[in-house]
């Protein structure tokens, strides 16, 4: 059963029962009213006969007994059906009215029975197939004991008023019926409307699914209600499905990029490594084994091939050390970190530098910022981070200058590296930290795996630091790593 057709049955229930409670009660309370007046009236005239009703002393076959009479007034009464009834001598004297329809108001043992208990009581009876309306009022001889000698019946018909209570009863069952259809209508439009985002929502579900369009939102112009709520609520999570969809699909593509790029940068050193391998193997046939009878061309082929597999295999190793650090990285390894006093750090990297592969001249500017200044981190990664940064500036920058200097500002310090190489297009700038990502200028020219930058950037992100990029094609590159430092020897 759906949630529309249950929320239309609750309403039309609840209501339903509400219809019911309220039809009774005015059903009763106007059949109260309606009747009252009736009862009043009659009990009314009733009681002014009564009061006139004569009595006199007869002589019959019990002896004497009173005789009850009406006056001429009451037996000509037209409004009214009277009857006055002898209970000694069992004889009717009825008004004109009920002597013309020749018709004699019932009396019962019961009605006898009552009057011993009460002074007077409606009955409702029917009489010649027309409903009326008796009240029945004992006449006592009270010279004595109290004893019934009489009954005085005032009656009226209630046929039009029995008709009413009917139609009102109709009226009200048909009136609840259709009140009952109009609403549960109406609240099936309402709960289909108020209900329509939750079909949107199931729509949207349903496309994200199938994986046909990402990008779907409920639509929803209501009042910020549960439903609207919900809406709201939904929305964001499509957002952040599709966010996270598009970086996991980024992912992918890159990790797809990354093993296209890792398997060629792997197979070019194992190609130079199979053919030196090959060479070898030749060289070592024509001679036998015999080094005597190499030519000088064959040691000297011999030397360059194995200077090749050398320098390949040192390459190989790199490149597997770097993608087994990315690796890590993408683990979550936790980097364990001890406070290092950073001068001393930079002063050996800027010591070692001068032994790398350079043809740019090497500027050791002031390090006076760093003086005192302490960081939490990892004395070997912050060490591989600077050298990533120098060694890339070296390989960039064939002609010119190669500089390191320190700053610091308010809880950082920054190391600033500095090259007046071939620099980057700005196109290029939001790519250089990605893996394998290498500028187009570069590319072909110098040699590299492209995952330095990468591996330098998850470094300074697990130390908390940031990096900022100057750079400029054909005018060179400004790269200042921040990071952030204690001074406690400070003043």
């Amino acid at each position: 059963m759906s949630l529309r057709l249950r929320l239309t049955l609750w309403y039309s229930g609840i209501l339903a029962l509400t219809m019911l409670l309220f039809g009774i009660v005015l059903y009763f309370l106007l059949n109260y009213f309606l009747y009252d007046q009736v009862r009043q009236e009659l009990q009314r005239n009733a009681e002014d006969t009564y009061s006139r009703v004569q009595k006199s002393i007869a002589l019959s076959q019990k002896g004497l007994v009173i005789d009850l009479e009406l006056v001429s007034r009451d037996i000509y009464s037209t409004n009214t059906f009277l009857q006055l009834y002898n209970v000694q001598l069992k004889s009717y004297n009825r008004s004109a009215n009920l002597q013309n329809y020749d018709v004699t108001l019932p009396i019962t043992k019961a009605t006898l029975d009552k009057l011993q208990q009460t002074d007077g009581f409606f009955d409702k009876t029917k009489v010649v197939g027309q409903d009326i309306l008796i009240y029945n009022q004992g006449i006592y001889d009270t010279s004595s004991a109290p004893k019934l000698i009489g009954i005085l019946q005032a009656a009226v018909p209630i046929g039009s008023y029995e008709r009413t209570s009917d139609m009102l009863g109709y009226t009200l069952i048909v009136w609840a019926i259709l009140t009952i259809f109009v609403a549960a209508s109406l609240g099936w439009f309402l709960a289909r409307k108020a209900l329509k985002p939750i079909d949107q929502v199931i729509e949207a579900a349903s496309q994200i699914e199938s994986g046909d369009d990402l990008e779907k939102r409920i639509l929803y112009e209501g009042p910020q209600d549960e439903i609207g709520r919900l809406t709201d609520t939904i929305n964001s999570m499509l957002s952040r499905i599709q966010v996270t969809y598009t970086e996991l699909d980024d992912a992918y593509r890159a990790q797809r990029r990354f093993v296209s790029d890792a398997s060629h940068e792997l197979r070019t050193p194992l190609t130079t490594i199979r053919g030196n391998v090959d060479l070898l193997e030749k060289m070592w046939k024509m001679t036998s084994g015999n080094a005597q009878l190499a030519t000088s061309d064959q040691i000297q082929m011999s030397l360059e091939a194995m200077h090749d597999i050398a320098g390949e295999a040192q390459r190989m190793s790199r490149l597997v050390n770097d993608l087994l650090a990315l690796a890590r990285a993408d683990a979550g390894v936790v980097m364990e970190k001890t406070p290092v006093d950073m001068l001393p750090v930079v002063e050996e990297v800027v010591r070692r530098a001068q032994f790398l592969a350079h043809t740019a001249e090497w500027h050791v500017g002031s390090l006076d910022a760093l003086e005192n200044a302490v960081v939490t981190g990892n004395r070997d990664y912050l060490q591989q981070l600077l050298f990533i940064f120098i060694e890339n500036a070296f390989k960039y920058t064939k002609e010119g200058t190669v500089s390191i200097e320190a700053e610091r500002q308010e809880g950082l310090i920054g190391i600033r590296i500095a090259d007046t190489g071939i620099g980057m297009d700005k196109e290029d700038v939001p790519h250089i930290f990605d893996r394998f990502y290498r500028a187009d200028l570069s590319r072909g020219q110098t040699s590299g795996t492209g995952l330095g930058l990468s591996i330098a950037k998850w470094i300074i992100d697990e130390h908390g630091g940031a990096v900022e990029v100057k750079t400029r094609k054909d005018e060179g590159s400004t790269f200042v790593i921040w990071l952030p430092a204690n001074f406690p020897l400070q003043v």
